[in-house]
């Protein structure tokens, strides 16, 4: 029976209130509208970002909500003017978007769509400022306009990315925020020599990606950065050889660094999200060449403190964000990377668990048990 222009009732994980365990509800999912599609999810993965505002920390929380933002799935149906995508394409939702037709759009040195990109208090669709989920009558907000912890969602057109039908969903998935993010900060924007040494601060998901990215420009030294020392012998998967943990020192951490590589590294790359940690960054390159790429999101009253002299001594720092993948363009060829053996993806995946046990993927990160955990919408 088509569902076609019908509400389809689902399973959705909502979060009626903040910090307290999702709840499996049945929920009803508009159809969509102009330029919108509809998706069945089949495999999405929980982020740290997923965690942070369930807990509801520093942003406006609006609950109950949907969350959910790293998936694979299929198109279900498409809505008024949407060309590029058909029911059946084999997709990724993504965070941010790609409307093609903006000045970021349109610039090839922009990944930051005018109109999608990232907006963690929108709660519903652009078209309309409805929401296109409701339980009762009532409804439920969206998040990052994505909102995979649902059998069936609705998502802008310029947020869904189409791959390779052939590529593993269950896999690739994952792709769709924190392996690009930290992956591309490093091989776009970072762009290590091989030969070279790089510093990994944070050994979370994208820091993990991100000395992948190292790994695979074929860096010779990756040294990572973590205040937790179980964090290290897991690393090494990922092509980090040296370790180092502030805690051990009595000095710090960027003077260490310089200590180790003969006055700095080549490039480093922070993934943390810490102040200090992207200071420390900054100052732990080499001058005369070294480039630091901020990926982490501080606090809103952080302050970045440097002296000067450290850029007139052609120390470069740069920020990033989603590792400057446009997703609509580049995505697909990064799904190639994995299909061509070019990128390991699998290593990065450590738990599975069916979707009606989505909490326990929450326990496995709030623990720090998983890299990522694929959560099966189909029990």
């Amino acid at each position: 029976m088509s569902t076609v222009g019908q509400v389809i009732k689902c399973r959705a994980a909502v979060a009626w209130e903040a910090g307290k365990p999702l709840s499996i509800e049945e929920v009803e999912v508009a159809p969509p509208q102009k330029e919108e599609v509809r998706l069945k999810i089949l495999f999405t993965s929980l982020c740290h970002t997923d965690v942070y505002f369930w807990e509801a920390k520093g942003q406006h929380p609006l609950f109950p909500r949907i969350y959910g933002h790293e998936a694979g799935g299929i198109v279900e149906s498409i809505g008024e003017g949407v060309t590029d995508l058909q029911p059946g394409d084999h997709v990724l939702p993504v965070f941010t978007g790609e409307c093609k037709e903006c000045r970021h759009c349109k610039s090839e040195e922009s990944n930051m769509c005018d109109l999608l990109r990232i907006n963690t208090d929108r709660g519903t669709m652009l078209s309309d400022g409805k929401s296109r989920f409701s339980k009762d009558g009532k409804p439920i907000y969206h998040f990052l306009g994505t909102s995979t912890f649902s059998e069936y969602t609705v998502c802008h057109v310029g947020s869904v990315v189409k791959i390779n039908p052939a590529a593993p969903l269950e896999k690739v998935c994952v792709l769709s925020c924190g392996i690009c993010t930290g992956f591309g900060a490093t091989v776009n924007v970072a762009k290590p020599k091989k030969g070279s040494s790089v510093a990994i601060f944070g050994l979370g998901a994208v820091g993990l990606a991100a000395a992948e990215g190292a790994r695979v420009s074929g860096a010779a030294r990756i040294i990572g950065v973590d205040l937790n020392s179980n964090r290290f012998e897991e690393a090494k998967k990922f092509g980090v050889n040296e370790f180092v943990n502030p805690k051990d020192h009595n000095k710090p951490v960027q003077e260490v660094i310089a200590e180790m590589t003969d006055g700095g590294v080549d490039r480093s790359v922070e993934c943390t999200g810490s102040i200090q940690a992207m200071i420390s960054a900054f100052e732990c390159v080499h001058d005369g060449w070294g480039v630091a790429v901020l990926v982490g999101v501080p606090n809103k009253d952080d302050a970045f403190i440097t002296h000067p002299v450290n850029f007139l001594n052609e120390r470069t720092l740069k920020g990033t964000f989603y590792g400057n993948y446009k997703p609509r363009s580049d995505l697909p060829g990064v799904v190639e990377m994995y299909m061509n053996k070019e990128l390991e993806v699998d290593k990065f995946i450590t738990h599975s668990v069916p979707f009606s046990e989505i909490n326990e993927a929450f326990d496995l990160m709030l623990s720090g048990q998983s890299i990522r955990c694929i959560i099966r919408m189909e029990d």
